[in-house]
């Protein structure tokens, strides 16, 4: 199923559709993409190509390649947004706050007083898909602006085949 997918240009997340245009890193196990309702300015989301809900289901192999993945990512998204830090963040249930039943990981490039408190930053993930969140005044994100993202940031993550 998510190799059609992928070859009809689009990724499963959950219960969304991820055009293949919003996606910037893409490997047999994961792929990374835009973030439709970012907290703050480059949050992007690196997801298991395979749809599974919760962390301890994952094999080994897409363990090692979800989190080599936001190794990768990490350092540029941090680069491209001038964050000083980064937060990273697996939300693994709905109790710890994931929305979206999908294991993923958030990358967030952070910067002094970006948050009055520091910690705000999990609420803010907690809300992050329900649209109730303060980020971005609950708007998304149209397609043009995630997939101009995408391809800004596709350069730093040439397709190796």
């Amino acid at each position: 199923m998510a190799a059609e997918q992928a070859l009809r240009g689009v990724l499963q997340f959950g219960s969304h559709v991820i055009p293949r245009a919003q996606v910037f890193l893409l490997t047999p196990l994961s792929f990374a993409f835009t973030n439709r309702k970012p907290i703050l300015p480059g949050h992007v989301l690196v997801a298991t190509r395979r749809p599974v809900e919760r962390f301890q289901d994952l094999s080994t192999e897409e363990v090692g390649d979800l989190f080599h993945c936001a190794h990768r990512v990490a350092p540029v998204i941090s680069r491209i947004f001038g964050g000083t830090s980064l937060t990273i963040s697996v939300q693994d249930g709905p109790d710890a706050g994931q929305t979206v039943k999908q294991v993923h990981v958030h990358i967030i490039p952070r910067r002094p007083g970006d948050f009055q408190r520091n910690d705000d930053i999990y609420h803010e993930l907690e809300e992050h898909d329900s649209g109730v969140g303060s980020s971005e005044e609950g708007k998304f994100r149209s397609h043009k602006e995630m997939t101009d993202e995408a391809a800004r940031l596709a350069v730093y993550f040439p397709d190796p085949h």
